[in-house]
């Protein structure tokens, strides 16, 4: 009879090592995944409310901002976006070296992924709903703050995001 190796079971819920960090504003809430893994979880497990933050063009963290209720992502505060932006320059290796990167923003919403992608990849359903900002040289002012603020949690996604479509 044919060889059938035995499936791969993975937890349903694995852990995900998650940094928030408190930005200019501190009723948003800003956090991203460790690595690409946590990348996945967070992509599988986003809020409608959830603005995505990458550079452009180069590997980097996915920083996540949650709206509060009333704002869109045309209304985050000038500073707060900043912050965003900032911290995910600083959590790119090239990015954080370079000068004048873009840094492209999207609603959660908006993130494509499909099975033939590589861990932590995602493309977008819409590319015009795609922003972007540069960020001319990393902010360590900016960037010492927030580190100030980060804290390393292991948050049980799936079942957050069930609550909040429960309630």
């Amino acid at each position: 009879s044919p060889f059938h190796p035995a499936p791969i079971s993975i937890p349903a819920a694995a852990p995900a090592m998650v940094f928030y960090f408190t930005t200019s504003d501190p009723e948003i809430l800003v956090y991203m995944g460790r690595d690409k893994h946590e990348n996945e979880h967070l992509i599988k497990h986003g809020w409608d409310e959830d603005v995505w933050f990458h550079v452009d063009k180069m590997s980097s963290a996915h920083v996540y901002l949650r709206l509060k209720p009333g704002m869109t992502i045309d209304t985050i505060p000038p500073e707060v976006l900043l912050d965003c932006a900032q911290l995910t320059k600083h959590n790119s290796i090239e990015g954080n070296k370079a000068n004048n990167v873009v840094i492209v923003y999207t609603p959660w919403g908006n993130l494509k992924k499909t099975g033939d992608m590589d861990v932590g990849q995602v493309s977008f359903h819409n590319h015009k709903a795609v922003k972007r900002i540069n960020v001319d040289r990393r902010d360590n002012t900016i960037i010492n703050r927030l580190n100030k603020t980060k804290e390393e949690k292991d948050p049980d996604l799936a079942k957050e995001k069930e609550d909040r479509i429960k309630s």
